[in-house]
């Protein structure tokens, strides 16, 4: 199964991916992505997905093809970019941040300050 988030951001929109990436759900996803991708900067999270078999290596493929930048923060899926030879945005997640990503809470402040300590 496969679930497909999108994500509009100032100048670009995010596709976040979540599952496993093959057959009918991969050939769902690419029509939209090149709807989507003729219009704006597109940016695929791969983050989520769990599994990619030929039919969804042959989407991703299709969409590097227009220039889509993809998330591939874990090893699997970054494996599957490089053999693709697909452009992966630099530091994994480097849009997703200003979004308010789950993972950093949306703060963007964060200090490296040491706390003081109690005595």
């Amino acid at each position: 199964m496969l679930r497909v988030e999108i994500c509009d951001s100032a100048d670009t929109l995010i596709l976040k991916l979540e599952g496993r990436f093959t057959g009918n759900d991969a050939e769902h996803t690419r029509t939209l992505t090149t709807r989507l991708a003729a219009r704006e900067n597109l940016l695929v999270d791969l983050t989520e997905v769990v599994f990619i078999d030929a039919v969804g290596e042959e989407v991703l493929s299709s969409l590097g093809r227009f220039g889509v930048e993809f998330v591939a923060p874990n090893s699997y899926v970054l494996d599957v970019c490089e053999r693709l030879n697909l452009r992966v945005a630099p530091n994994g997640c480097s849009h997703l941040g200003a979004l308010g990503d789950p993972r950093t809470n949306g703060d963007q402040s964060r200090s490296n300050r040491a706390k003081p300590r109690k005595r």
